[in-house]
């Protein structure tokens, strides 16, 4: 039966439906999330998702933190491209300060966020191919993305959740065993990434179960707030990146892909040209790397040499002030959003002038999408539900924060 014509006969049943608990604790849910299902046999009559299994309350917990230790509360949203997340935390606090930073430290960022972008895409396109049956694919690319994760442990001394930089700009510069592991990476992974996608774009059986598989049009997409590949793969040609740049977007040449059904298909073909525009937006930004500090002259909110805090009296003096919260924050009102690797994440932030927040809102992407779930599989077979959920990218830590 089509699900055209199953949607119109939806209000006759004649049968009895059972209820199905898909999670929270299944292994294929992605995460602590319950969906329950009513079934006519195989075939989904509805869904009602139900979230707060991993509630963590970051936003409250932000209220009382001062700004520079927020950073690592942004790691654990969308945990699969983090330093995106804390980029973005920071450019929001920078905007609030008026901050402006040096080229190199925005081109600095710009790598690392396309960096991210590239190993959540690849781990997101990586378990459609597991829920389709094709693990191999899988295998090659979580040796890719554990390569990026080796640049990110050279720049901040971490891999899944980063920490990474600071309000003002970068930690460190660049090291000489960085410029080495981007080498051999940016030589080796086109390569590699063509042989995945050689596997599954082209793969019939893949093609059969992705298809058609939990579409959404354009026009329903905007009406729920969908962002991020999720919009795109259904038509709408929308990024943060470019309708308003921020950290030097605007220097770089890159396409916004799209797609025309906005079904599982498409989803993952415009993950997988997105990856292939983060390789020409690093390539661009690490040619042009320009000279000079990798850090703004902020000395009231960015922390000062080592060195220089055990020989300078003025660097001491803005450690102690840094450290303990001593520096005043403007009083206002801003928000700043950037591309996640699943959608416009933004930062909502009002400032009383107190030491932390006086309100801190995270604008997930996740949980503004995840809402459209049950249309999009009403209808579908058991088997899509899986599938429609892993190409929707939905991280847990990023849906219920």
């Amino acid at each position: 039966m089509q699900v055209q014509s199953y949607f119109s006969s939806l209000d006759n049943l004649d049968g009895e439906l059972s209820t199905l608990n898909l999670g929270p604790t299944h292994p294929a849910t992605h995460g602590i999330f319950q969906n329950v299902l009513k079934m006519d046999g195989e075939r989904i009559v509805s869904a009602e998702p139900t979230i707060g299994y991993i509630h963590r309350a970051f936003e409250k917990i932000a209220e009382r933190r001062p700004y520079n230790q927020i950073t690592p509360l942004t790691d654990r949203l969308n945990y699969c491209s983090s330093p995106i997340n804390n980029m973005g935390w920071h450019m929001t606090v920078e905007k609030l300060i008026g901050c402006e930073l040096p080229k190199r430290a925005q081109y600095m960022r710009v790598i690392i966020m396309e960096l991210s972008r590239i190993a959540d895409h690849l781990v997101c396109n990586a378990v459609i191919g597991v829920d389709t049956g094709a693990l191999t694919g899988f295998t090659y690319m979580f040796q890719e993305r554990e390569r990026i994760y080796d640049l990110f442990e050279e720049v901040c001394g971490s891999r899944l959740t980063t920490n990474v930089g600071r309000i003002g700009g970068m930690e460190r510069d660049f090291t000489p065993r960085f410029h080495k592991l981007f080498k051999e990476f940016m030589d080796t992974f086109p390569a590699r990434f063509e042989e995945f996608n050689n596997l599954l774009e082209r793969n019939r059986i893949f093609m059969d179960r992705t298809i058609g598989a939990g579409p959404i049009k354009g026009e329903r997409a905007l009406e729920y707030g969908f962002t991020g590949p999720n919009l795109r793969a259904a038509g709408i040609d929308y990024d943060v990146r470019v309708m308003t740049p921020y950290s030097s977007y605007e220097d770089f040449e890159f396409d916004i892909p799209v797609g025309k059904d906005g079904d599982t298909y498409d989803r993952f073909m415009v993950r997988q040209e997105e990856i292939r525009q983060s390789l020409r937006i690093i390539t661009q930004a690490y040619k042009n790397l320009p000279d000079g500090a990798y850090h703004a002259d902020v000395p009231d909110f960015y922390l000062p040499e080592k060195p220089d805090v055990y020989t300078k009296m003025e660097a001491l003096i803005y450690h102690f002030k840094v450290v303990m919260q001593e520096t005043p924050i403007p009083v206002g009102e801003v928000y700043h959003s950037v591309e996640g690797g699943n959608g416009e994440l933004g930062f909502y932030l009002i400032s009383d002038g107190g030491r932390s927040p006086y309100r801190l809102h995270f604008r997930r992407p996740c949980f503004i999408f995840y809402q459209a779930y049950p249309e999009m599989v009403r209808g579908s077979m058991l088997s899509d539900a899986i599938l429609t959920m892993s190409s929707m990218n939905v991280i847990a830590g990023e849906l219920d924060a």
